[in-house]
């Protein structure tokens, strides 16, 4: 018997206070008492964020009968029990500015489903319908963009207007499709375009003046053209025409922010204002690049994370964290490739990709974490280490996005010298998909198994790569780069960067103060008694200029092996110390193409 439809609604009734109003209607309750819940965490950033936190009222009716709710967890409610339709309201506060959870004002609404609309219990492969309302005031001028699929023609508002404006009802298959695809409403500036005639839109939402709509839509295009050949060679076909008739890039501009998250035919997106290109300039910003690798990243998760997953992810559970030692092979493998596409799709020359990697390799070695902690046990730990980061965090952890990437490097590499290039971690990409993600929403889905990645890449390859992983991923090897680059034609060198003598710490501006913000482990620092948050107040009786150059020009009068007497404010206590100075550790990677410097010989 085929399920009845839950029912949502949603309406931002309050921007200037922050706030949603969310119902959800049950057709056909548990008559022992219906579950509801909200999800405790958003798939793609693995933290408990505890959404339900920001729920201030939660009522339900039964026709002209209210229907009490016990909370009985963090997340989750039950309601006395009744025969039906069961109506629950929610009033939501919205003022969360990220790509995680929901933010309202008069002059937009974002909203990712996983902050809004609840789960029921025992009904979650029920089809939704969601009927989105406008506002009565402030924003009947805006307009919907999103990636669900419109469920009618028939608008739910009085006005005709609100129809073509996207507040109409819309379908989802689940709850989990209803959860994966985020609404932005407002008056952002919008752009389409086709990819192998998919259709794609980019909305840029806040204050963005003489944005460059035409380059920005350009040079995406060519990222998600060359990503669909890249997964799909022979057809062409984008992978999100399974569950979407379009893609949504959803960004929210800023003065200062970066940030990304994936969904299933969209995603959302958070940039610095500087880092985007304006009509007239002679050159983009530095920053743009760093964009473009962003959206490069999310739009490869559409493959590799939101069809290809762990076997843990499938399905998802939302109110527990979901454990996997993987996420090096699904966050690293992308931030590998979200640079190599760029390079791939002509958007950075083989130089500046060079670059790219360069600075990412040196990431990599700059964290002292990397010798303590494994890729693998990372992932296992995002939950409580990874996202939970403190100022001792570059001592004890490494990320499996910079190190999972500079893995995935080597083992490119490596199957490539094995197969004298016959053979490449392209192949391994591509079996992953037609094995755990081309079918992905069309039959039940299966995931990869924490233990089968070594075979799956042989049966690719016919490259054997299990002392690699096991060193490289669940040991805390180093990736032996510059012996792998040399049969590329690529060099790779270690030059110092700086000479000034090192205190071996990060100190961060704040206010007029230079604070502790990281102490290295064995350093110059940690050695004499510092510690991280203390203040920086002199260095021989100087009291630099609150500024990182400031502090270098001080440090610039000694030589290494110098003592000076460090004051520093930790609380409200003065205290000094001896410290010795330090050699210079800035050290930076520089990949060359020496293939083509031979060439020119």
């Amino acid at each position: 018997m085929q399920p009845k439809p839950i029912l949502y609604s949603l309406s931002p009734i309050d921007p200037a206070g922050h706030r949603f109003e969310a119902t959800v209607t049950i057709a056909q309750p548990n008559p022992k008492g219906q579950v509801v819940s909200l999800p405790a965490w958003i798939p793609g950033s693995y933290l408990i964020r505890d959404f339900a936190r920001q729920i201030e009222t939660i009522q339900a009716r039964s026709g002209k009968q209210q229907i009490s709710l016990t909370k009985i967890d963090n997340h989750s409610w039950r309601a006395q029990p009744c025969k039906g339709p069961l109506l629950i309201t929610l009033r939501i506060y919205a003022w969360d500015l990220s790509v995680r959870g929901a933010h309202l004002d008069e002059t937009h609404g974002f909203v990712n489903g996983t902050s809004v609309f609840l789960q029921v219990k025992g009904q979650e492969d029920a089809p939704c319908v969601l009927s989105l309302l406008p506002a009565a005031k402030s924003s009947n001028h805006w307009q919907v963009f999103t990636s669900l699929a419109v469920a009618s023609k028939r608008a739910v508002a009085k006005k005709k207007s609100s129809e073509s404006q996207g507040f109409t009802r819309y379908s989802a298959a689940n709850y989990d499709a209803l959860i994966d695809h985020p609404i932005e409403m407002g008056t952002p500036k919008a752009s389409t375009f086709k990819a192998y005639g998919a259709e794609h839109q980019l909305i840029f939402t806040g204050v963005t003046p003489n944005l460059d709509h035409k380059k920005i839509t350009a040079d995406v295009k060519k990222i998600c053209e060359a990503q669909i050949r890249f997964f799909e060679p022979q057809t062409c076909q984008a992978a999100f025409l399974d569950t979407a008739t379009k893609y949504v890039f959803l960004t929210t501009v800023v003065g200062d922010g970066y940030g990304g998250l994936e969904h299933r035919a969209s995603t959302a997106l958070m940039v610095s204002r500087k880092d985007l290109p304006t009509i007239g300039q002679a050159k983009p910003p530095a920053g743009y690049e760093t964009f473009l690798g962003l959206v490069s990243h999310e739009y490869f998760h559409t493959w590799h994370v939101k069809r290809i997953k762990p076997a843990a992810f499938t399905p998802y559970d939302l109110s527990r964290e979901n454990h996997t030692k993987l996420l090096w092979i699904f966050e690293g493998f992308t931030s590998y490739y979200d640079d190599l596409m760029l390079f791939r799709s002509g958007i950075v020359s083989k130089d500046d990709y060079l670059r790219l990697l360069s600075k990412q390799i040196s990431a990599v070695w700059a964290s002292p974490g990397r010798l303590k902690q494994s890729v693998a046990q990372s992932s296992f730990d995002a939950w409580t280490r990874y996202y939970k980061q403190d100022e001792n965090s570059p001592n004890a952890i490494v990320s499996y996005y910079s190190k999972g990437a500079i893995i995935a490097l080597g083992l490119d590499l490596k199957i490539r010298k094995e197969t004298n290039n016959s053979r490449s971690l392209d192949d391994v990409m591509r079996l992953l998909w037609a094995r755990y993600g081309k079918d992905f929403y069309r039959s039940r889905p299966q995931g990869l198994d924490e233990n089968s990645f070594p075979k799956l890449v042989f049966e690719a390859t016919d490259v054997r790569v299990e002392n690699e992983i096991q060193r490289w991923a669940y040991d805390t090897h180093d990736v032996e780069l510059a012996l792998l680059l040399k049969p590329q034609g690529i060099s790779l060198a270690w030059t110092q960067t700086s000479l000034t003598p090192s205190i071996d710490a990060r100190l961060r501006k704040q206010g007029d103060q230079l604070i502790f913000s990281t102490v290295f482990e064995q350093g110059a620092a940690h050695r004499a008694g510092i510690s991280a948050h203390d203040v920086l107040v002199a260095i021989d009786g100087l009291r630099p200029d609150a500024t990182l150059a400031g502090l270098d020009s001080l440090l610039n009068q000694y030589k290494v092996g110098e003592q000076v007497t460090v004051h520093i404010f930790r609380r409200d206590e003065l205290r000094s110390f001896i410290l010795t100075l330090a050699p210079a550790t800035a050290s930076e990677c520089k990949l060359t193409d020496v293939s083509k410097a031979n060439s020119n010989a």
